[in-house]
């Protein structure tokens, strides 16, 4: 569990920086600034919830394996296809109806921040 997730965090961290140059340097001049900002929030989030997969898999080698911090892996990676995936959508395709699934996206980060605050919880102190 521990490489896994520090590949998709690494992996999904790089995706954070490729799409938000793509934003910067060819995306800008081509959509209008309030799409411009959509776009820049779906890269800040990626960007912050990939490092939180790299947490779960630094944590997992700490605390070892269990399905509290599976389950906050795969909800922050979750998070950010939907999350992130449909503001960019939005941004690029200027499809209203797509912010739909934003909200999804949200409550996936917020449940596996949580999953990851009840295996730290779970731990007694030494």
């Amino acid at each position: 569990m521990q490489r896994k997730f520090m590949i998709i965090g690494a992996l999904m961290a790089m995706l954070s920086v490729a799409i938000g140059a793509f934003g910067a340097h060819l995306l800008e001049p081509i959509v209008g600034e309030s799409s411009m900002k959509v776009y820049e929030t779906g890269v800040q989030y990626h960007m912050v919830h990939a490092l939180g997969i790299i947490f779960v898999a630094v944590a997992a080698g700490f605390w070892g394996d269990s399905r509290k911090l599976a389950w906050a892996g795969w909800l922050l990676f979750a998070g950010i296809i939907l999350f992130s995936g449909s503001l960019y959508l939005l941004a690029i395709t200027g499809i209203k109806p797509l912010g739909i699934i934003t909200p999804f996206g949200g409550v996936a980060f917020m449940i596996g921040w949580i999953c990851l605050m009840a295996e730290a919880i779970s731990k007694k102190k030494k």
